[in-house]
């Protein structure tokens, strides 16, 4: 146990231990994400239903969705933007790595009758289907990727987009990176009894790297027979930084907005949204 204490303690380097593939595997852990991902009331693992109603509203108008149009939702959970697009008339493939949220919007999609091409895969291993009109990546996804994940990610990105196509997606700004607090906190079945059904005792440790603008919030659950730990990592972005990253792979930035919803760009607000395309 100390020497489990002690590791807690170290300071790892900004996005050198992942755990996302661990996290969305452990059954009890991505069910209970899911749960999160649909409940409409609340900001956790997706948007509250009334913005991602609005937002899809913008989309499909700004982006002229109508039928086919194909649109890439990178990250698209249980389907809560792709079955709105697809709704609306796009041709739409959905892509994550939670089994469990890729199962349930499939049942959604025949359920509603929607034609959707859900895939169970990494996107950044695996190949994204090309001449897409629109990519999207929802909920600051791309904050959780390290500066090489997040070049390879805008390089397949290019790669699929069709000439005139954009890629949506929204990230963390410094204004919400200022907020935050190194913090630690212990406490018996932490978060509600989310990281297992059994007993546990819960550490959070949040860390702050100012050189970086990166937050890591490192939890370690200690079972009676096992220990673990999950890293959850999140960079926080410049107007600069973000453009000179899209740059980097080879793409434009068109826009910069408050939110993949469209709201006008406000340089005080804790996010900020970028459509890019390619050059």
């Amino acid at each position: 146990m100390f020497r489990i204490l002690s590791e807690a303690l170290v300071r790892p380097e900004a996005f050198s231990v992942y755990t996302t593939r661990e996290m969305w595997d452990d059954p009890h852990v991505s069910r209970r994400m899911l749960a999160f991902h649909l409940d409409p009331d609340v900001d956790i693992s997706s948007r509250r239903a009334s913005f991602v109603t609005s937002s899809a509203k913008w989309m499909t108008e700004t982006f002229q969705l109508e039928r086919g149009r194909r649109v890439l939702d990178l990250g698209c959970g249980p389907g809560l933007y792709a079955a709105r697009l697809a709704a609306a008339g796009a041709t739409v493939v959905g892509v994550d790595f939670s089994r469990n949220s890729i199962e349930y919007a499939e049942a959604e999609a025949e359920k509603l009758g929607l034609d959707i091409d859900y895939r169970h895969s990494n996107y950044l291993e695996d190949d994204l289907p090309p001449e897409q009109d629109l990519v999207m990546m929802a909920m600051c996804d791309f904050c959780a990727l390290g500066p090489t994940e997040r070049g390879r990610l805008l390089a397949k990105v290019r790669e699929a987009l069709a000439p005139d196509g954009f890629f949506l997606f929204d990230v963390y700004s410094l204004a919400a990176y200022d907020a935050r607090e190194e913090v630690g906190h212990i406490a018996q079945n932490l978060m509600d009894g989310f990281w297992s059904p059994d007993p546990y005792v819960g550490i959070l440790r949040t860390v702050k790297y100012p050189a970086e603008k990166v937050v890591l919030d490192r939890y370690l659950i200690v079972e009676k027979e096992r220990s673990r730990t999950f890293y959850n990592w999140l960079q926080y972005f410049s107007t600069d930084q973000l453009e000179n990253e899209i740059a980097a792979a080879d793409l434009l930035v068109a826009d910069l907005l408050a939110d993949i919803g469209g709201r006008p760009f406000d340089a005080e607000a804790g996010e900020l949204a970028a459509i890019a395309r390619r050059r």
